[in-house]
């Protein structure tokens, strides 16, 4: 008799290049395009073409990245069981065996323990802090967080928002107000979009099997959360464009307020259309919202050169 169902594949036994290979694969490469995120301080404050701040920025990146790992790696470890009942999670290197599971918590811990302690070494004591904030923030949200409705949306959201500081705190830039806002709603913007997103797309049956809170949100609910936060990041905008005038050719503050303004617009096109994944996708898929966003990076460029 045929098998109907799927079945998770047999754990493999490591071999001398599939451990590492496997190893990397759970540390999520394609995730790390997020960590570029750490730059966005020092652009806002027009520090970042010095040799000393790109050699900051490039050390800040790789601790943050390895921060991020060994969250994959204990979070990937403890859901390994169910994992290997999933039809598509069977596949990641824990869950089909290449890693073990001691394994994975062994080297999770270690570059947990590591990149704060990098940090405090090669950077300041802020940044070692706030990497430790980030690890600890992130591995209550795998073991408990991601079950509580609303605080999983903050948690996500703040993930980004550290990313974007700690660039900042590592070369002691000051992070205005109208950094921290527009970065943070901007996040919950695009991590709640890509929520309603899901519960859209997904027959009512199987929502639970990929993010179990989303059979308690509401669409409607979500609607809400990406439209405020879409409404209030275009307003702290707007208010830093508008807070003081430029002396360059043309009023580049003002101006970077259009392209902002229609990037938002756009993204929020495919949130309403229930196909904003990934923000990275989303961006690299549509050209006329990677162009909006070049256009928008040179119009901020050049208001914080004063051009």
């Amino acid at each position: 008799m045929e098998q109907s169902q799927r079945t998770a594949p047999d754990p493999q036994r490591p071999g001398p290049i599939s451990l590492p290979l496997g190893l990397l694969k759970t540390a999520r490469p394609r995730q790390w395009v997020k960590n570029v995120l750490v730059v966005a301080a020092p652009a806002a404050a027009g520090e970042l073409f010095t040799r000393q701040t790109a050699v900051q920025l490039v050390i800040v990146f790789c601790l943050f990245t390895a921060a991020a790992a060994a969250v994959y790696l204990i979070n990937d470890a403890r859901d390994a069981e169910a994992d290997r009942a999933h039809p598509d999670k069977c596949r990641r290197p824990v869950a089909a065996g290449q890693v073990p599971v001691p394994v994975a918590y062994a080297v999770g811990g270690l570059l947990a323990v590591l990149a704060p302690a990098a940090a405090a070494f090669l950077c300041t004591p802020m940044t070692s802090a706030l990497l430790t904030g980030y690890v600890g923030m992130q591995l209550a949200y795998c073991i408990s967080l991601k079950h509580v409705l609303v605080v999983d949306l903050v948690v996500v959201t703040t993930g980004f928002l550290m990313r974007a500081m700690i660039g900042g705190v590592a070369l002691d830039i000051p992070l205005s107000r109208w950094f921290l806002i527009t970065t943070g709603f901007g996040a919950l913007f695009m991590v709640s979009a890509k929520r309603y997103s899901e519960a859209i797309r997904m027959a009512p049956e199987k929502l639970g099997a990929t993010r179990a809170l989303l059979t308690e949100y509401t669409t409607g609910y979500l609607r809400f959360v990406w439209q405020l936060a879409a409404g209030v990041a275009v307003l702290a905008y707007c208010l830093w464009a508008m807070e003081e005038g430029g002396t360059g050719l043309l009023p580049w503050r003002q101006l970077s307020m259009v392209a902002f303004i229609l990037a938002i617009l756009r993204y929020a096109v495919f949130a309403d259309r229930g196909t904003a994944g990934a923000p990275e996708d989303v961006v690299l898929r549509d050209k006329p919202l990677a162009l909006i966003a070049v256009v928008w990076m040179g119009m901020y460029g050049l208001a914080v050169a004063d051009l």
